[in-house]
């Protein structure tokens, strides 16, 4: 008789844990509080526009990367799932003049030393940077003592390699943002530096994304979150797997040491053993009691969200001439409470047919930033909705200053904070990542609890600063503990 596997979540780690399980031989179930499966990984309609609320690039798209093998494993992606990869990746108009970044980096070099050969120096050190973290690719580890069908065998140069650009990333994270952008004499370059999305937590990240752009990787899988997810639910489903939604689990049942089952209203859910792929950073609500876990106190200690205001818009223009990732700066700042922005990056998917009506433009703007108790604070003050108008109001201002085709044509803005997020992912302070600090250590958490058998852990808290392909790994990784446990053949990736 197959041993009963109940998973907690269906983002992307939940549902990555229901297909390795289910191909192992587990009986499958996953208990999910919303409508529809993806977590954080979703998109929303409006008005015939469509907006992505999560994914901008993937990593592992590549065929050349061991993580497309784990994507394809759980059907995300297939050789029928166009994936696209626009040039440039920024461009930040700077007094008419486009200063860009493009993924292939001996582009941006020669693009740069174009706009400033006095520049030469410190352009050459930028694109040196990146070729030295070109190759950093996330290696797939497997549990030791978990028998499997085909084990990864990560060669010998490629972690010398990663010994390599690990320190030239730690060397360049000691700079600010701001130290960084005044190397550069070019008021533009300096700009673009400046107003990098993720520069804030330091330029090495800048490195890491372009490195990644660099080698090949980074692509949009075409139409986005919804078919994406949608793919991998088929695939759990067509081998036997059982979605239930609308379920919230209140508590995980542990009898003498072991988990029983799962709790949700009134409904008892047996199981041989459950996968928690939700939100590590508030698992003890899941828990009578839960033992002492020094990594769990760490986790909560250190760990600083990563998370946006994102704003929607549907323009009836066509804005096809303009960037696909326009980096822009603002005559008027937006402003959330303390929280000020003088640039924005765009998504403007004008020259997708997914997302934008023919002749019409969706766009996405992301305001980062911690805006959780304001946002918090304004719902108790019940003028939640009020707020979400004052920041319409202005990108709406912004957004038809910068683009003249807009002026009158903004049909849809759509405001999702914070609370947005938490409300339908059910994550910490509806954080999409883990901010990369200083006191963040970059270590994969522990997938088990030591004191309950028959609880694995996955999700990207596991494994910071998390995102899409985190998320994925936990979810493998938590099925090869259990089968580890179990003394289950684990069947690997051809």
């Amino acid at each position: 008789m197959k041993k009963k596997v109940i998973v907690i979540g269906a983002g992307i780690a939940g549902l990555s844990a229901g297909v390795y399980a289910q191909k192992c031989g587990f009986d499958t179930t996953i208990l999910e509080s919303h409508n529809k499966a993806g977590g954080n990984c979703t998109s929303w309609k409006r008005r015939g526009y469509l907006f992505e609320g999560g994914m901008h690039w993937l990593g592992g798209s590549s065929k050349n990367e061991a993580l497309n093998k784990l994507w394809r494993y759980i059907g995300a992606v297939n050789d029928d799932v166009e994936i696209h990869y626009g040039e440039p990746f920024v461009e930040y108009n700077h007094q008419g003049t486009p200063v860009r970044l493009y993924r292939d980096v001996t582009k941006t070099e020669r693009h740069l030393l174009e706009l400033s050969p006095t520049d030469a120096k410190e352009i050459k050190k930028l694109c040196n940077n990146i070729r030295k973290v070109q190759r950093l690719a996330m290696p797939v580890p497997d549990v030791k003592g978990v028998k499997m069908t085909k084990r990864t065998h990560p060669s010998l140069s490629l972690f010398f390699y990663a010994i390599s650009a690990l320190w030239t990333m730690k060397k360049q994270g000691k700079l600010s943002r701001e130290e960084y952008a005044n190397r550069f004499l070019h008021e533009g370059i300096r700009e673009l530096m400046r107003a990098i999305p993720g520069a804030e937590q330091g330029i090495s990240m800048l490195f890491l994304t372009m490195g990644s752009l660099a080698r090949g990787d980074g692509g949009f899988p075409e139409g986005g979150s919804l078919p994406f997810v949608q793919r991998i639910v088929n695939t759990f489903t067509m081998l036997g797997g059982q979605m239930l939604y609308n379920t919230r689990v209140e508590r995980v049942v542990v009898e003498n040491g072991k988990a029983t089952g799962v709790v949700s209203g009134e409904s008892f859910f047996p199981a041989d053993a459950v996968i928690i792929a939700t939100d590590t950073m508030t698992i003890q609500q899941l828990f009578d009691t839960l033992p002492e876990l020094p990594w769990i106190k760490e986790m909560q200690t250190t760990t600083e969200p990563t998370m946006v205001t994102l704003i929607s818009l549907g323009i009836n223009a066509d804005l096809r001439k303009y960037p696909e990732r326009p980096l822009v700066k603002l005559k008027t700042p937006v402003t959330i409470d303390n929280q000020t922005y003088n640039y924005l990056l765009i998504s403007n998917y004008a020259d997708d047919w997914v997302y934008s009506p023919e002749g019409k433009t969706a766009m996405t703007i992301q305001l980062p930033g911690d805006t959780y108790d304001f946002w918090k604070k304004s719902k108790a003050e019940n003028r939640y909705d009020e707020e979400k108008q004052k920041i319409a109001n202005q990108m709406k201002e912004a957004i038809e200053t910068l683009f003249p085709e807009a002026a009158g044509k903004i049909e849809v803005c759509d405001v999702a904070t914070p609370l947005t997020y938490e409300r339908y992912c059910g994550n910490w302070k509806g954080s999409w990542m883990t901010a990369i600090t200083s006191d963040l250590k970059m270590k994969r958490y522990p997938s088990v609890i030591k004191g309950i058998d028959g609880v694995y852990l996955a999700g990207q808290r596991i494994m910071p600063p998390g995102g899409l392909p985190p998320a994925l790994m936990t979810g493998r990784t938590a099925v090869q503990y259990l089968c580890r446990d179990t003394d289950t053949l684990f069947i690997s990736e051809e």
